[in-house]
């Protein structure tokens, strides 16, 4: 496995569809990050799901995938679904957080991502965040669409318990769909972490990396 680092972020961008999206595709990463980096700048940003009872659980589990953190989250009211048809507003919101902060790594959908809502939100964010490390997470699902990625965050088993229990905890209103359990989210950690000689990690697909060898 070839490893490079991507420095010291102090500024991370992570960006949802909905609720749930970040933790379930970049929980453990930003569980990593944000223990290793206290203080780290992370601002989010989920496009449906404000107003009600998935905002207070995106905020509360928020503050727990990122312990530490200078946590800026932002959470929409555009509806689940229907992304396409709010683009212009989905587009003004990725702008204004473009507008406010320089990150050095920013955590997105991926732009294959079956779901129509991850899929309108990673193509605006390769138009908004053009000269950064974008890793676009994957989201497990019965649409079948997992692919290959290119890139991989080991996760210690701690790390990787962690992220399951945040995720049964903090999003009670998710437990009654057959593919939200600790099934799913250890057992898809676990081969990532065999594709990568550790024992969990997190995948994502990076479309574009500039490398410096010689400096």
């Amino acid at each position: 496995m070839i490893a490079l680092g991507a420095g010291r972020p102090d500024r991370v961008v992570a960006v949802g569809a909905h609720c749930d999206d970040i933790a379930i595709g970049a929980g453990g990463t930003l569980l990593t990050l944000c223990l290793a980096r206290p203080g780290v700048r992370v601002d989010a940003l989920v496009l449906s799901g404000g107003g009600g009872e998935r905002e207070q659980e995106e905020l509360a589990a928020l503050a727990a995938f990122c312990p530490g953190a200078d946590l800026r989250p932002t959470v929409l009211k555009l509806p689940d679904g229907r992304m396409p048809a709010h683009w212009e507003e989905a587009k003004a919101a990725v702008e204004e957080l473009r507008g406010r902060t320089e990150p050095d790594l920013v955590l997105a959908p991926r732009t294959d991502d079956a779901h129509q809502d991850h899929r309108g939100l990673a193509k605006l964010m390769t138009t908004a965040f053009r000269d950064h490390l974008v890793l676009r997470y994957e989201i497990v699902k019965w649409d079948g669409d997992l692919g290959r990625p290119s890139a991989y965050q080991p996760l210690t088993p701690e790390i990787a318990e962690r992220k399951v229990r945040l995720l049964q905890e903090h999003y009670p209103s998710q437990r009654h769909r057959p593919w939200y359990d600790r099934e799913a989210f250890l057992g898809l950690a676990r081969i990532r972490g065999i594709e990568c000689h550790a024992r969990y990690a997190e995948a994502f697909d990076v479309a574009k990396l500039t490398l410096n060898l010689g400096g």
